[in-house]
C-alpha cells in the first residue's frame, strides 16, 4: 500500500515544515530552550541540524547516484538572525535541486538495504519527515506541540516501515506479526523475523502486537517522541512493544 504524495506536494511540505520550525525558534520565549526529544540539543542546535541535513541532501541530489557522502559541519558563531537566514537558504537550495532533478532521477541514499526507491522522489519524501518531526521537536521545546498533519503522518508511518524497519537488524524475539492501525483508516501489517520485516497484505487475523492511534500519535511514538502510552496496545504479546520501539536505529 503506497501513500506517497505527488512530488510537488512533497516539496511544499518540506518548505512548510522547515518554515514552521524556523518560526517556532524565532518566536521562542527562551531561544536556548532544551529540546526534550533531543536532550543533548538546545534550539540553536536543532536549527543547525536541519540546515546541515538540507545542505547534505542538496549535495546528494545534485551529484546523483555517484555521490560520495561528505561531512558538512554546522556554521559556528552565527547570530540568531544569521542562523535563521542560513536555514532558509538551505531549504531554498534543497527545493531548487529537487525541482531541477525531478522525482525519478537516481539518487544516493542511506537506505540501500531497504526495499525502497533510490531516487529523488524518495529523498524528497524523507526530507518531509525530517522537517516535520524536527518542527514538532521545536514546538515541544517551547511548550506548544502540535499534531503532525494526518496526510504527512500517514505517509511518514509508511516510510518509517520501509526505511527504519527496512534497515533495522538483530531482531531477537522470534517471528512476530505486527499491525499498525491509524484512527484515520490506513493500516499496515508486517511479519518481523531475524532476517528483517516483510510487509503483508492487511488482514484482520490475530497478531502478536497491534498499535492503534491517530496517525500523528503513531508516527511520533515510532520516532520515540511520544511515550508508548500514546498508542492503544493490543495483541497476543504486548510485551513486544518496548523491543519494537528500540529496534530501529534513529538519527
Amino acid at each position: 500500500m503506497a501513500f506517497t504524495p505527488a512530488f510537488p506536494a512533497l516539496l511544499n511540505q518540506i518548505d512548510e515544515h522547515s518554515a514552521m520550525l524556523r518560526h517556532t525558534i524565532a518566536t521562542a520565549p527562551d531561544p536556548h530552550a532544551t529540546v526534550p526529544s533531543c536532550p543533548d540539543w538546545q534550539l540553536p542546535d536543532l536549527l543547525a541540524h536541519l540546515t546541515v541535513v538540507q545542505r547534505f541532501w542538496t549535495a546528494a541530489v545534485t551529484a546523483g547516484p555517484g555521490f560520495v557522502p561528505i561531512r558538512i559541519r554546522p556554521d559556528t558563531d552565527l547570530s540568531p538572525e544569521q542562523a535563521l537566514a542560513a536555514s532558509a537558504e538551505a531549504t531554498s537550495a534543497l527545493l531548487k535541486a529537487l525541482r531541477e532533478a525531478g522525482p525519478q532521477r537516481p539518487c544516493w541514499t542511506w537506505w540501500q538495504e531497504a526495499d525502497a526507491p533510490q531516487d529523488t522522489g524518495a529523498a524528497a519524501r524523507h526530507q518531509v519527515q525530517e522537517a516535520a518531526v524536527h518542527a514538532y521537536d521545536a514546538q515541544l521545546a517551547v511548550g506548544t506541540p502540535q499534531p503532525v498533519a494526518p496526510a504527512v503522518a500517514v505517509d511518514g508511518i509508511d516510510e518509517f516501515l520501509a526505511l527504519s524497519w527496512g534497515t533495522a537488524t538483530d531482531w531477537q524475539h522470534g517471528p512476530a506479526r505486527i499491525r499498525l492501525r491509524t484512527d484515520e483508516g490506513p493500516s499496515w501489517l508486517a511479519e518481523i523475523t531475524a532476517s528483517g520485516p516483510k510487509r503483508l497484505a492487511p488482514d484482520e487475523h490475530p497478531v502478536a502486537l497491534e498499535l492503534t492511534a491517530p496517525a500523528s500519535e503513531l508516527l511520533l511514538t515510532l520516532h520515540r517522541r511520544h511515550p508508548p502510552t500514546a498508542v492503544r496496545v493490543t495483541g497476543d504479546d504486548p510485551t513486544l512493544l518496548p523491543h519494537l520501539l528500540i529496534w530501529p536505529r534513529l538519527g
